[in-house]
Parts: C-alpha cells; structure tokens; sequence
C-alpha cells in the first residue's frame, strides 16, 4: 500500500542559491535566525524583518513529536514562508525516516536540508536523494554523538550542523562541549581538504559566537536570541558583525 503524499505539483521551485550573493561565500561566516522563535500571529512580517537584515538564511526546524519531543510545523508553513522569503531556506529535519519526505520538502521551498545522523539508517543514500532533489546535502549530530562517525561520509557533506543542544525546544542553555567538539570536525575537514561548513544550533548568542568562530564554526542558528530582542534587525547585525570582525 503508498504512502498517502501530498501534491505540491503547482508550486514553482526556484532556488535562492542561482543568485549570486557575496554574503554567503565559503570564507564569510553565516547567520541563520530560526523561525521556530518567530510570532507565528505575525508570520510574514518577521520574515520581511529576515529579509531585510544582515542575516543569510532561514533555518526552519521541521519537528515531528517522534524523533524530538515537539511538534513544530511542516510544508504548508514552509511554503506559506516561502512565498515572501528572498533569501536561502536552510531546512533542518528532526523527524524519523527523513528520506520518505526529502522531495515535498524541496519542492515547498528547501534549498539546504540537514538530516540528523541518528535519524536515518542509510545516511549515504538520504544525502544523494537531497541532493537528487535540488539541495544541499547535510547532517546533523545531537550533542552526544562523537564526530567520528562522520569522517567517512564527510565528502558528500555540504554542511555539518552540530547541536549545542539537546534537540526539541528552543531557549536552551548552551553545553560548553561543544567547542571541543568544533575543533575535532575542523581538523576532520581540513585533513580532508575540505570547505564543508560547520553550523551551531543551540543557544547562540552575542556572548558565544566569537569564540564558536574559533573553535572552527562558520554557520550560526539563533532563535530566541533574535526574536525575544528588543531590536531584532540590530541583533542579527551585531552577530553577524562579531562572527566576521
């Protein structure tokens, strides 16, 4: 018996990364705010804030109240977000079985998709289906999983988002391993000769991201850091000033 699928046949798929886009350069650093902190009663104006600051990309948590213990939103949302976006969806799954829904993800709008390590049995064919889709491929390690795991697979990595977190609400504190943990995956990916991307998601602030800069990190998640400031625009532009300064 298929699976029931939803039919997103009529939405035109047009890729933010065709744009050429000098902010988002393999030697810049990136700032992602997560939509998951936004106003959902004022959805399209924070992505019109988005939009119009120094920030890089959307990261959009996807939840499924099975892999992670809560339930975020889905295609409908994303599409609905995409609508008024202009600038890169960077789409994090935190679902069992990604793989059945790569293609509806792709189509609604996602131009990176991150799939966590621990989610998916054969990582290998997920990332080639990503990519398959139209995307860039990453994977995600929850904040125990060693990053050994990945020095085989690294190759076919756009990006490697490590959790500082444990994944499933925002507004947690941030786990101080992280940095050492940072420092391992860089020297995975230069002994490689690689230019895969590090990103952090958990807990991210004006009072971390330099030294998460240091540690070896390129790519940054900030949720409630962003949308629970006074200003949002000036906070998006401060980290992405600390990160690159």
């Amino acid at each position: 018996m298929k699976e029931a699928r939803a039919d997103y046949s009529g939405f035109i798929f047009l890729s933010i990364f065709a744009k050429t886009n000098s902010n988002t350069t393999m030697n810049s650093r990136l700032i992602a705010p997560s939509m998951l902190a936004a106003d959902f009663g004022n959805l399209q104006r924070d992505v019109e804030m988005v939009n119009n600051s120094e920030a890089d990309w959307f990261h959009i948590d996807v939840m499924d109240g099975h892999f992670v213990p809560n339930i975020s939103y889905g295609m409908p949302v994303i599409q609905a977000m995409k609508k008024h976006a202009t600038k890169p969806f960077d789409v994090h799954l935190m679902i069992e079985k990604p793989e059945r829904y790569i293609e509806e993800f792709a189509k609604v709008g996602a131009d990176i998709i991150t799939v966590h390590y621990e989610s998916t049995v054969h990582l290998h064919r997920t990332l080639t289906q990503i990519e398959d889709a139209g995307c860039k491929a990453g994977v995600v390690l929850n904040l125990t999983t060693p990053v050994s795991v990945l020095e085989d697979i690294l190759p076919k990595c756009y990006m490697v988002l490590l959790m500082s977190i444990n994944p499933g609400f925002g507004g947690q504190k941030f786990e101080n391993i992280t940095y050492n943990r940072i420092k391992k995956l860089r020297k995975m990916i230069d002994e490689q000769g690689l230019n895969t991307r590090i990103e952090i998601d958990g807990g991210v602030t004006d009072k971390n991201i330099k030294q998460l800069v240091e540690a070896g990190a390129d790519a940054f998640v900030a949720g409630s850091h962003v949308f629970k400031s006074d200003n949002p625009t000036e906070t998006i532009k401060n980290l992405k000033h600390i990160a690159n300064s």
